[in-house]
């Protein structure tokens, strides 16, 4: 059974316990159900990068609790010079996925701690993990209110990947406006597959199926009739990455949804804590954009030494600021948002 927390938000990707940190490979899901315990920093560095561990909230809290890990380790080997040992580790985290902020947000955070510690790191540095941990449930959930809140009347929403408690330390970003917005009333749940993963379809209706929340999923190539029939009047993504000017790199496929969205008069909301705001980008296309193996998209017969075919496999797009109509994160609610917008928000609380 999935690692359980109460009300409609019954499932956890990762959680700590005494032997280390346990995952629920979400590789395996729908079909299997299965956890594994990790015991070191390269451990969880693997995990991150093999996609058993995903979600750009998910990520910067494994990420958080391996710096914890390999703190344990370079302090056994060298008491005095662990702090130089355990920079090899936090490299080794930092390459595993390079788009999601919260993961370089999250590394920061940890070097801060450990940059404050004498003696025995371990402890210390897992109570602040913990803490991050803590802080990334709480965050979503107010996020999730205050995105519940702009939906008013309308009777349909569409998600695209996942970005619920699997994706998060627990409730969710996207799906947590989307989970708020179901306690307040009946709403229709459209999701996408999200090829070539399929997050949508092994994740975000699993997890949904887990808290009786019911959705009826698409396949992606249908969102724009979906959308013409006019059964939703909101997109609801998250977010891996928001520039300065509010650009937002997202699961690939985002900017089209955006795209159809402006054309059919659907207003289109992006859900992420302020920790995935990357101030020191300052637009979209500064983004870097990972790539994964043409395997995960070819037939093995096209893979061939003398095959003449090839993939392009971008993981992630960038959806302009312009076709964004709410940023929403747990400081409060960026309408239209632009590089002024989102700096009132960090500096008053919300706007």
């Amino acid at each position: 059974m999935p690692m359980t927390s109460s009300g409609n938000d019954s499932v956890r990707a990762l959680e700590w316990s005494e032997a280390g940190l346990r995952l629920l490979d979400q590789r395996k899901l729908p079909g299997r159900i299965e956890y594994e315990t990790l015991t070191t920093s390269a451990g969880v560095a693997d995990a991150i990068a093999a996609m058993r561990v995903r979600g750009a909230p998910a990520i910067g809290i494994a990420a958080a609790y391996g710096v914890a890990l390999a703190a344990r380790e370079r302090y056994a080997e060298d008491s005095e010079q662990w702090k130089q040992r355990i920079e090899a580790d936090l490299r080794r985290l930092a390459a595993a996925r390079p788009t999601a902020v919260n993961l370089f947000w999250a590394l920061e955070r940890m070097r801060a701690e450990m940059s404050r510690l004498d003696g025995d790191p371990f402890l210390p540095l897992l109570a602040a993990a913990k803490r991050l941990h803590d802080e990334d449930i709480a965050a979503n959930r107010t996020l999730g209110e205050l995105g519940a809140a702009l939906l008013n009347d309308a009777a349909g929403v569409l998600t695209h990947c996942n970005t619920g408690s699997l994706a998060t330390g627990g409730y969710g970003t996207a799906l947590g406006v989307i989970r708020s917005a179901h306690k307040r009333g009946a709403r229709r749940i459209f999701a996408t597959e999200t090829r070539p993963w399929l997050q949508g379809a092994r994740l975000t209706v699993w997890e949904l199926a887990q808290d009786r929340i019911p959705a009826t999923l698409i396949a992606d190539a249908a969102a724009a009739y979906l959308m013409r029939r006019g059964r939703v009047q909101w997109v609801i993504v998250g977010a891996d990455r928001i520039a300065a000017n509010g650009d937002t790199a997202n699961k690939i496929g985002t900017y089209s949804l955006a795209v159809l969205a402006r054309h059919h008069g659907v207003r289109f909301m992006v859900a992420a804590p302020t920790s995935t705001i990357d101030w020191q980008t300052r637009r979209g296309d500064d983004i870097e954009i990972e790539s994964r193996a043409q395997s995960e998209l070819l037939n093995d017969y096209f893979l061939r030494d003398d095959s003449v075919i090839d993939a392009w496999n971008p993981v992630f797009d960038v959806t302009p600021a312009e076709l964004i109509d709410a940023i929403v994160t747990e400081k409060g609610v960026v309408l239209k948002p632009d590089a002024m917008r989102l700096r009132q928000l960090w500096g008053s609380g919300g706007v």
